[in-house]
């Protein structure tokens, strides 16, 4: 397997990537996977273990830095902008329709965490797309606005708004409008926050486990009234015919996403689970993310 840096652009906006070349592969199209990382991630982090792993498998994988984050260019910096988000998965299969390489008629979507939500909204409004896969994945907007586990009080994400329009009127009188924390100073008060499900995201984001330079620590102010709106899952039902595998651990907080996704989507339709394993585990710990890869090679496999 061998990576290169590439760029491609995406509505203006241009977007760092690594392309990921299995070994020994032979002159013709092959079949080829965008991956996208979770909302605080970067192509370095979980995105990146997954497609080097599915390029070992012998697909050509391409996993890349959402705009305004990462590498990739964009302003302001930690902008969450799902519309943006789900146009960077259409200008990746734009760019690797450029690609001689690559099966123009093979091309399929793994979206992990928020990239799981964004994923099946670009496959459902992109027939280029042949098949759509998710770990741990979830609508990053609904669990702003309800909690990972759907019971947050209401009032939390009000106060957000109210916040983010704050800082709206604070950057139009050309003041610094600040940035929302994404994670706590410490583990014990990510628990207080958010229970384990928060302590494990501390624990892949701010400590050696998974530190990036490049993640996220905050996002945009106007990253909060744009996740007001957005409804990643209101595409799901236009995928069908193409098949859907969601891959979800037993023990993530998360999973009544997936469920809802599950009974939206029209086409062929597997919920995969993988046995004791949390939402963030399926982010790096081998012993499961060896089950996930395992059973997208095979769906790939069959569907691509």
């Amino acid at each position: 397997m061998t990576r290169t840096r590439v760029t491609f652009d995406s509505a203006g906006i241009e977007i760092a990537a690594h392309l990921y070349l299995p070994d020994g592969r032979a002159s013709g199209p092959h079949p080829t996977l965008v991956v996208g990382h979770p909302g605080a991630g970067v192509k370095e982090q979980a995105s990146g273990l997954y497609a080097r792993q599915l390029a070992d498998r012998g697909y050509v994988t391409l996993a890349f830095d959402a705009a305004y984050q990462g590498e990739s260019g964009g302003s302001p910096r930690g902008l969450e902008d799902p519309s943006q988000r789900v146009e960077d998965f259409k200008a990746a299969v734009s760019y690797l329709n450029t690609l001689d390489y690559v099966d123009d008629d093979r091309i399929g979507l793994l979206g992990i965490c928020a990239s799981g939500g964004y994923a099946l909204s670009a496959a459902g409004g992109d027939h280029r797309v042949k098949a759509v896969a998710t770990v741990s994945g979830v609508d990053v907007a609904r669990q702003f606005r309800l909690g990972a586990d759907g019971t947050q009080d209401p009032a939390v994400f009000q106060s957000l708004l109210d916040a983010a329009a704050r800082a709206r009127t604070s950057a139009a009188r050309g003041e610094d409008p600040g940035a929302l924390p994404i994670f706590p100073a410490t583990a014990e008060e990510a628990a207080a926050l958010g229970g384990a499900h928060a302590v494990e995201g501390f624990e892949y984001y701010c400590t050696a486990r998974g530190r990036h330079e490049r993640s996220a620590a905050t996002f945009a102010w106007s990253s909060i009234d744009k996740l007001a709106f957005f409804d990643a899952f209101h595409a799901v039902p236009l995928i069908g015919p193409r098949p859907v595998l969601q891959i979800v651990g037993t023990r993530a907080v998360t999973a009544w996403m997936a469920l809802d996704v599950h009974q939206r989507a029209t086409g062929p339709k597997e919920l995969h689970w993988i046995e004791a394993a949390s939402h963030v585990d399926l982010y790096d710990q081998q012993e499961y993310v060896d089950q996930a890869v395992d059973r997208l090679a095979e769906f790939f496999g069959k569907n691509l």
